[in-house]
């Protein structure tokens, strides 16, 4: 475990050389560009439109894939996605590239294709309104804009309300008294609307119309010039044609996927440009020369360095690199980079503190299976991440890191289980006792935590004492490292002695007894060496914890207030007894299921009862005793184990690479 030390190098180099240079840096991914600390007179170069050209082709080619995608008759699999991206040679980049004008050409055609499918959707959400508007007027048998003869006008129109025909003639007796000839035709009455045809006499057309607007009538959004059953069926052929366009039109986009592998090397390559010229922007530079400079792991500074002086005539100058801007870069082996995720969601080391990631991951690992505690489920948990690994070795960097601690999770899981005795819960007991008519019974290997519960409350404290003092050995080590004697006394020493002290007074008492139902009697000069202990700490953490300060007062003030922190350790010690309440929700949980599956005995009916129970029950405790486990075990390390050590905050390093959304580009 190692926090990677880091260099800072500066190259100044001809402009002639800058394009070379920057694409050198970035196949090679192992620098930081940080150009702040340059002399702000120098120039830079603006490479907004460029980039933003670069990111608008990106950018179309991804909207032409998703498109593909879309109409893809190719489903991927749930797992498609841990495969990784696939690797492509620089020769086959190269070929794709140089035909970038015609796959761009594709992307806009595809695009277009889209265009005009959405065009055809909103056509026909339109036409379904306008048959929706039609449906009352079908038995209308004159086109819905005729306005009449020679001598007489035709009126079309609704009146909405529960009202009738008579009760229109009635309105009109009453409102126009002085309309003579006319005649009302209904059209249609449903959900509250009258539709109606009107004749009268031309010359009483204007007064028809105000009598009938009186009673709320009005004319149609839509008058079309055929009768309406006609005009119906239109509209119907019209979506038929449109149907078959967008058949045809999706046709076309499917023919087009032979393109999405080139679309997504293309899309690649600007975004890969973009990136570059995003830097580009960044960098000073004089008439004929330009500056740049960041942050790169000093064990490859040497090859680095090497690689450019050979290719191109530069400066290049590295210093070691300390302070709070300093990107931070770890450096573990398999298994201790499996926790490095865990670590990274609190946060990476600040300046000063160590990688605690192979210790934490070891802990972590430890008290997972300890919660979960189930030997079958660690067998599965196991089997199934193993398998994703060797049947995804590509697979993203973060993603293969946790699931290889989930794989070593499964194997501390595995091996608890044993010790306490549980498969699948009570399975066998349960089985061999309903089915098999001979119990048979798996002893553990240590003890039954259902059958002795307080047990394992003792020893989940026991081995929280152990975590917390691990965190203080880590503190002590970097106090130690950095020359800090005092500090490591007062702060590490005198509290191990305070702890240690009331651990053995305690630890003969009839509380004690009476909660682990353990009777250890320690000799009573070990008992006395205890109190000794445990009064010195106390009196050296009160006299000491306010070391700096020079008034006696706020001193005492300051170390009464440290030592008040005592009641923290007791809180962080009970935090663990969530070991014990997550072991025992797993077997409990999973004898519950057993014992329901097996209500209906050794019959037909029992079998099938008894898998189906077996199968979906055990599948629901296996996931969600994961997931607690997951969390509790995570909140264990950030706040009792971290809380004595590490604080985090280190900067993430980002180096200048080509940051691939598809593919890997590979040397060939």
């Amino acid at each position: 475990m190692a926090v990677l030390q880091m260099q800072r190098i500066s190259i100044c180099a001809m402009k002639k050389n800058r394009k070379a240079i920057l694409e050198e840096l970035q196949s090679l991914g192992v620098l930081e560009i940080d150009a702040a600390e340059l002399d702000p007179d120098l120039e830079t170069m603006d490479t907004m439109n460029a980039r933003l050209l670069f990111e608008k082709n990106a950018s179309l080619c991804d909207q032409a894939i998703m498109i593909l995608d879309e109409f893809s008759q190719e489903k991927e699999s749930m797992l498609a996605s841990l495969a990784g991206k696939p690797l492509v040679g620089r020769k086959q980049e190269q070929e794709v590239i140089e035909n970038q004008e015609e796959i761009l050409k594709a992307a806009r055609e595809i695009l277009e294709y889209r265009k005009r499918l959405t065009e055809n959707s909103a056509a026909v959400i339109k036409i379904e309104q306008q048959e929706a508007a039609l449906a009352p007027w079908i038995a209308l048998d004159i086109p819905m804009n005729f306005s009449g003869t020679e001598l007489t006008a035709v009126l079309i129109g609704s009146i909405d309300g529960n009202v009738t025909r008579d009760q229109v003639y009635t309105r009109l007796a009453a409102d126009a008294p002085d309309l003579e000839a006319f005649d009302i035709q209904e059209i249609s009455s449903d959900a509250g609307k009258l539709c109606l045809a009107v004749v009268c006499l031309k010359s009483q057309a204007q007064q028809m119309e105000e009598a009938l607007r009186m009673q709320g009538f009005a004319r149609p959004a839509q008058l079309v010039s055929e009768v309406p059953a006609q005009e119906l069926q239109n509209l119907k052929d019209e979506v038929e044609r449109i149907h078959k366009e967008t058949g045809r039109i999706q046709e076309k986009i499917r023919s087009l996927h032979t393109h999405k592998n080139n679309l997504q090397l293309v899309s690649d390559y600007f975004r890969i440009r973009a990136q570059k010229y995003e830097v580009l922007g960044q960098l000073r530079q004089s008439a004929s020369t330009f500056f740049v400079t960041g942050y790169i792991p000093k064990k490859q500074v040497p090859s680095i360095e090497k690689r450019l002086t050979e290719k191109y005539d530069i400066v290049f100058e590295a210093e070691d690199a300390d302070g709070e801007g300093v990107p931070v870069v770890l450096k573990n082996g398999k298994f201790g980079a499996a926790g490095e995720g865990v670590l990274a969601a609190f946060g990476l080391p600040g300046k000063g503190e160590i990688d605690p990631s192979t210790i934490m991951t070891a802990c972590y690992v430890f008290l997972f299976g300890l919660m979960l505690s189930d030997a079958a489920y660690g067998l599965i948990v196991f089997a199934v991440c193993l398998g994703v690994l060797l049947k995804f070795p590509r697979m993203e960097s973060g993603m293969q890191k946790s699931i290889r601690l989930f794989m070593y999770c499964g194997l501390s899981t595995l091996f608890w289980g044993v010790m306490f005795g549980g498969y699948f819960g009570d399975f066998i007991d349960v089985f061999s006792k309903v089915y098999l008519h001979k119990p048979v019974t798996v002893k553990p290997v240590w003890f039954a935590p259902l059958n002795e519960p307080m047990r394992l409350l003792v020893f989940s404290m026991l081995f929280g004492l152990i975590h917390m003092f691990l965190g203080m050995g880590l503190k002590g080590y970097m106090l130690i490292r950095d020359k800090k004697y005092l500090d490591f006394f007062c702060d590490i020493v005198l509290w191990f002695m305070l702890l240690m002290g009331l651990i053995l007074i305690f630890i003969p008492s009839s509380m004690f007894r009476s909660i682990s139902q353990m009777d250890l009697n320690l000799p009573a000069a070990v008992v006395q060496i205890g109190k000794w202990m445990a009064i010195i700490g106390a009196v050296g953490i009160l006299f000491m914890s306010g070391r700096d300060k020079k008034n006696p007062f706020l001193r005492l003030a300051l170390g009464a207030y440290d030592l008040y922190n005592i009641t923290g350790w007791v809180s962080d010690i009970l935090s663990y007894s969530r070991l014990l309440a997550l072991g025992l929700a797993t077997g409990v949980i999973a004898s519950v299921m057993n014992q329901m599956g097996s209500m209906l005995g050794d019959s037909i009916l029992g079998w099938i009862v008894f898998i189906l129970v077996f199968v979906i029950g055990h599948i629901f405790n296996l996931l969600i005793n994961l997931l607690g486990a997951y969390v509790h075990t995570c909140r264990l390390q950030y706040v009792e184990f971290f809380g004595k050590f590490f604080e985090g905050g280190g900067k993430e390093f980002h180096p200048f690479r080509e940051n691939t959304k598809y593919v890997d580009i590979k040397e060939d």
